[in-house]
């Protein structure tokens, strides 16, 4: 992989790239099977298919009972835009510029003299749902992205809260995609005027928050929305099975990055990354059993293409864990990176195998808690900075305002919290010096270069020559014959640029992957977006 810098500057060229073509629709097989993604936001495995009966959330435990239940899943991120970039893409988002949270928003602008901007990947990356399409699939989003580099028309076949398996043309394969909003962290203090289901004198308060009434009670919220999120995965389901669906689909349910509460979310602990996943067989495959190897967010676009028969591009970073195409060896570590968060920045990665964490803050002058004002708005983060007012916080939650040690080493076997700091301990040497050395060999082959050789602001101006959006140039056509029926070809001199078509007066637009026949009298739309860039113009095409 190019190191950062150098795609940075590269991707200011020019050139011509169009993607391998793929194949005609074909129908649902057993070796092209549906696939639903029922995803929510900023939740750990908090269910009791993990082992925490605090609520009761009857569709994702029929999930546990007739599928897999993964135990070893784990975000590269502690927040959403980041990881989501991960997920669609198959890349680590310190090799493709999407690690800063978030990037189209204006207090960076504010702050650090930065614009509002979309990230430009480098040239080969694509949403994993594109090469979906070339293979056949009728792609569906309902409907969040927050990929960081904008949302290309060619993603999906649609994307918004009205998209749906159902809208297909009939018999063809499907990947779709729906998120439930109702567990992310504002939900918390959006609903805290609403009757609580879930008692606050019965929830458990983990060890590093006091335990006041206040937190108790925004823990329960935080509970209660996992409840109304369950309904909601239940109804998808339920549409699903009515529709004669659920034993040709195989059914995924995970979460964004851990719980959006205080010192989880934005984290690099595993109460930050860690989060459930529950796969869903045809013919209920493996039913309730589980599977304890590492996998990473990289791993989940290698694994649709996997899943689909569909080639897995050579550039992809992430490793199949099903289908054909699964790797023929486990991971033996997983990495995750911390950089901007909204107003604040604090560079940290971190190394983890099944047994210990490793720690790296390459900013240890600044405390672990970050001012966020987002965050502020929540009562358990008042409540906290009250009682650090006050003098009344407990001894382990003082640590949060802290400052960090330029290494971490935890034992997750005998300290799953990540309380107990090893790095000082001389009979783990070798541990930190295999877990050191690990994490380096990573960011060196993702062009990290040790978080933050390149700040956000010469990133931007690298992506964004004199602070604007570069734009993709406008499709070009050829005619390859001019009888009835014309074959036309397309391209775009943008390098790494995708094109989207429409024949006539169809809606929607299809993802263009080799020449388009086009009946005589119809007219030929088209427009190319390379990613990050601004959208080209429209053009239409009309017959001789």
């Amino acid at each position: 992989m190019r190191l950062v810098k150098e795609f940075l500057l590269a991707l200011l060229l020019g050139g011509t790239l169009l993607w391998s073509a793929g194949s005609q629709a074909q129908p649902v097989t057993r070796s092209r099977p549906n696939i639903l993604w029922l995803t929510c936001e900023d939740m750990s495995a908090h269910l009791p298919a993990y082992g925490d009966s605090t609520v009761a959330t009857p569709a994702i435990d029929r999930l546990a009972r007739e599928g897999v239940r993964f135990t070893g899943m784990f975000s590269v991120s502690g927040v959403c835009a980041p990881s989501r970039s991960a997920i669609i893409s198959g890349m680590y988002p310190t090799s493709i510029g999407t690690q800063h949270m978030r990037t189209n928003t204006s207090y960076i602008a504010k702050e650090y003299d930065i614009p509002s901007y979309q990230a430009v990947p480098p040239p080969e990356v694509k949403c994993f749902p594109e090469y979906l399409r070339a293979n056949g699939y009728y792609c569906t989003n309902n409907s969040k992205t927050d990929y960081q580099f904008g949302d290309p028309v060619t993603a999906w076949d649609e994307n918004g809260n009205q998209a749906h398996w159902r809208n297909r043309p009939e018999g063809m394969p499907f990947f779709a995609v729906f998120n439930f909003m109702r567990t992310h962290e504002s939900q918390i203090w959006v609903h805290k005027d609403k009757p609580l289901r879930v008692d606050p004198s019965k929830v458990k308060v983990p060890p590093y928050y006091p335990d006041t009434e206040i937190v108790r009670r925004d823990i329960a919220r935080y509970y209660d929305n996992i409840m109304v999120m369950d309904s909601l995965a239940g109804a998808i389901i339920g549409q699903l099975e009515a529709d004669g669906l659920l034993e040709n689909t195989i059914v995924f349910f995970f979460s964004d990055h851990g719980a959006g509460l205080p010192w989880y979310k934005r984290e690099l602990y595993d109460r930050g990354l860690h989060v459930p996943l529950i796969v869903r067989f045809p013919g209920k495959k493996g039913a309730a059993t589980s599977e304890d190897e590492l996998h990473s967010f990289v791993d989940l676009a290698p694994t649709m293409l996997s899943l689909t028969n569909t080639p897995i591009p050579a550039h992809v970073q992430g490793q199949a864990f099903l289908g054909g195409k699964k790797a023929k060896k486990p991971r033996a570590y997983i990495y995750g990176a911390r950089d901007r968060m909204d107003e604040h920045y604090d560079r940290v990665r971190v190394v983890r195998d099944k047994k210990y964490k490793y720690v790296r803050n390459f900013q240890p002058d600044k405390p672990y808690y970050q001012d966020l004002a987002y965050r502020k708005q929540m009562d358990l983060m008042q409540e906290i900075l009250r009682l650090k007012d006050t003098g009344q916080l407990p001894e382990v939650t003082k640590r949060w305002f802290g400052t960090k040690s330029a290494e971490e080493l935890y034992d997750l076997e005998k300290d799953p919290f990540e309380l107990n700091n090893l790095a000082d301990n001389q009979q783990l040497e070798p541990v930190m010096k295999r877990m050191r050395n690990s994490l380096e060999e990573w960011m060196q082959k993702m062009g990290d270069q040790g978080a933050g050789a390149i700040p956000e602001k010469e990133m931007v101006s690298l992506m964004w020559p004199a602070g604007r959006q570069p734009v993709t140039a406008t499709p070009k056509q050829t005619v390859l014959n001019d009888q009835p029926g014309r074959q036309i070809k397309l391209s775009c001199p943008t390098e790494g640029a995708s094109i989207a078509y429409q024949v006539g007066k169809e809606k929607g637009w299809q993802l263009y992957t080799k020449p388009v026949a086009v009946p005589a009298g119809q007219p030929l739309k088209a427009k190319a977006i390379r990613y990050g860039y601004k959208e080209s113009e429209e053009v239409t095409f009309t017959p001789h």
